[in-house]
């Protein structure tokens, strides 16, 4: 029987038209978008066609786009770009952002900007309130996930937008996981900086985006040439963002079906787990969740035996954020909700994606709760 992927919040398989875009750019127009010959001028223009395309998804200008390597050097230029280059000097950040902001700030810490976390509440969605403390001095940059990598909390970041737009202050939001799941427009909500990758919407690994609304400075945290408006330097990977573009059209074009279809099969695939798997909890469960994302935890269950067991039973699943889900201790998302460590280190991150089935979450739900049920009476055995 074949394996069941439902980790798509951590990757998503390139889409066939995109591979096909791609080997068209490497096969014909591999130039080096800087020469001045017709190969470099070719290369240029299916590079700004590209910066262009994707400008007008988000409603921003061409100009406002900086390509990077990934959603995380997209987050690291936001936060430490922005940093270096304010005469502001702190940094405020969520208590449940990715380990790439997290990380970012606490650089930024270390080099002398203050750095403080706002909290969430038990669904861990942002207190927008908690904010107006960190706005006055100024901070250099603010910056919440629009939605949350592990349990799928949507993030009030028009609210947040709003009150930093009000008070003069840089606001930055990872949108990686929200990019392609619902809008996200720059010109409906008041962002200054916003991150997105390519290879969470069926685009390849290895390129992610910038937004950076004109007038906000940023410091480059790669020297070279002047590549992409002087903010990343080196030879930009042409193929990579003609696939980014051309993935994020066609993922935008279904949005809304996608949206309500992965919706449907979430809610069907919780309910399932609710009635068929007792103390069961579902994390986030109060607050407004992207569609795809379903965070549960299961007390009772060994994380580090429910990890290996669930991939010999051909799920693929996720204790988390896939950059950390190789460890077995509570995610510190979950510990920020203020979930106790028995609750929260048996979890795990069921994602769903464009080639989910209903009878794929069928065979979830046939296959989990018999197994959670064996590893409790296994666990109950080796207590006594």
């Amino acid at each position: 029987m074949e394996p069941i992927y439902l980790d798509y919040a951590a990757t998503t398989p390139v889409r066939r038209e995109v591979r096909e875009a791609m080997a068209r750019i490497d096969a014909d127009r591999f130039g080096n978008p800087s020469s001045v010959h017709r190969w470099g001028r070719e290369g240029r223009a299916a590079l700004e066609d590209a910066r262009a395309r994707l400008a007008k998804l988000l409603g921003a200008s061409p100009v406002e786009i900086i390509f990077t390597r990934g959603g995380t050097e997209a987050d690291n230029l936001a936060i430490l770009g922005r940093a270096r280059a304010s005469r502001h000097q702190s940094v405020v950040c969520s208590a449940i952002e990715h380990r790439a902001v997290l990380a970012s700030a606490r650089a930024a810490e270390a080099e002398g900007h203050p750095l403080h976390i706002l909290p969430v509440d038990d669904d861990g969605v942002v207190e927008v309130a908690a904010l107006d403390a960190f706005l006055d001095p100024k901070p250099a940059v603010v910056s919440v996930m629009w939605v949350n990598n592990e349990v799928g909390t949507v993030q009030p970041v028009p609210e947040l937008a709003d009150r930093c737009r009000a008070a003069g202050v840089v606001f930055h939001t990872d949108a990686i996981q929200a990019f392609g799941k619902f809008p996200v427009r720059v010109d409906e909500v008041p962002v200054d900086l916003l991150s997105i990758s390519a290879h969470k919407i069926g685009g390849p690994k290895g390129v992610g985006a910038l937004f950076v609304r004109r007038g906000v400075e940023l410091s480059p945290l790669i020297y070279g040439g002047s590549h992409e408006h002087g903010m990343r330097a080196g030879t930009e990977d042409v193929a990579g963002a003609v696939g980014f573009a051309l993935a994020a059209e066609l993922w935008l074009r279904d949005q809304a079906d996608q949206t309500r279809r992965l919706g449907e099969l979430r809610d069907r695939l919780e309910a399932g787990l609710l009635a068929r798997i007792p103390d069961l909890v579902v994390n986030g469960a109060g607050a407004t969740r992207a569609s795809n994302i379903l965070s549960i935890s299961l007390p009772g269950v060994n994380s580090e035996t429910l990890l290996v067991t669930l991939d010999l039973e051909g799920l693929a699943v996720s204790s988390g954020s896939a950059c950390s889900s190789g460890a077995v201790t509570p995610s510190h998302v979950l510990t920020e909700m203020g979930i106790p460590d028995e609750v929260a280190g048996p979890s795990v991150r069921l994602s769903l994606g464009r080639e989910t089935t209903t009878e794929e979450i069928d065979r979830v739900l046939n296959t989990l709760p018999p197994l959670v049920e064996r590893m409790r009476a296994l666990a109950s055995i080796e207590a006594d």
